[in-house]
């Protein structure tokens, strides 16, 4: 088996926190081998996958990409950047899916990055402070999905200890804490919009786990709309179906004749040569009539 073929199978095989990261890291390659061959052919200014896949904050850019609220979430340009955010995802994920099962992962990523770019998109329309950038800011990353799953298992299970290199075990609070304080102060950064998108997606994690432990799924609309989607392009088996017609009572009668006579034969073989001369078939009509 080639290299290929085992990376389709581990994806075909793996769990939803699995088959994001292949996602991600596909869509990481894809943005970098294009835009290698944008840069060999003098052409790296004519497309940029920044300005059709990121979330732009501008309600007049954004009406025109609305597909952007999604594909943000999966769209990386640095290495760094995509590997602190698989890593993060990776070790979160896998404590996520031991307390929550891996359809909750799935729509908590994506209902947590729509809440990040959305807290990102009204923060920039509404504070005064963002006016000059906002016609040419967008957003992207994993990093509102990821927070959301963060915050969400740290607020289900803040005694969850975990053993960071250096500082030994910590519990989940911690550095759930920790994160949302470092966000927050960081607002006034460069990257502001990040950072917002951070918050809305810790928020709605946060907001999950609370109606959870209510007994409570505020995701289950969204569910129904991914199993329907999905099923959509879930290739249909094909299914050949046959009628027979039922037998009556003669051809049955007919029928049972024929087999009783079938056994006999084979009974009387086996009286004359023993069982072992049988052939393979006599011994499946054998075996089928003795029941």
């Amino acid at each position: 088996m080639g290299i290929t073929d085992e990376i389709k199978q581990s994806f075909k095989s793996g769990n939803n926190l699995i088959k994001l990261l292949y996602i991600n890291i596909a869509v990481f390659l894809a943005v970098k081998i294009v835009g290698v061959i944008f840069f060999l052919l003098s052409a790296e200014q004519t497309f940029s996958f920044a300005k059709w896949f990121a979330v732009p904050a501008d309600f007049s850019n954004l009406i025109l990409k609305p597909w952007t609220i999604f594909t943000y979430m999966f769209l990386h340009l640095d290495f760094f950047h995509i590997l602190f955010n698989m890593l993060w995802f990776y070790w979160f994920g896998m404590i996520f899916l031991s307390y929550f099962d891996e359809k909750k992962l799935l729509s908590l990523y994506l209902v947590g990055g729509l809440a990040g770019a959305a807290l990102y998109i009204l923060a920039f329309n509404i504070f005064p402070v963002f006016s000059n950038v906002l016609p040419n800011s967008l957003a992207l990353g994993a990093s509102a999905s990821v927070i959301a799953i963060v915050i969400a298992v740290s607020v289900y299970a803040p005694d969850h200890t975990v053993h960071l290199l250096f500082l030994g075990p910590v519990k989940l609070k911690y550095i759930a804490i920790v994160t949302i304080a470092i966000d927050i102060i960081s607002i006034a950064s460069s990257n502001a919009g990040g950072h917002i998108a951070h918050l809305g997606g810790a928020l709605y994690g946060y907001l999950f786990v609370q109606q959870y432990k209510k007994g409570k799924n505020i995701n289950k609309g969204f569910d129904r709309f991914m199993d329907k989607l999905f099923t959509l392009f879930k290739p249909k088996p094909k299914i050949k179906v046959t009628y027979k017609r039922p037998m009556t009572d003669i051809e049955y009668n007919k029928e049972k004749v024929k087999k009783q006579k079938d056994v006999d034969r084979i009974l009387d073989k086996i009286a004359k040569s023993g069982y072992d001369s049988l052939t393979k078939k006599e011994k499946e009509i054998l075996f089928k009539n003795s029941h």
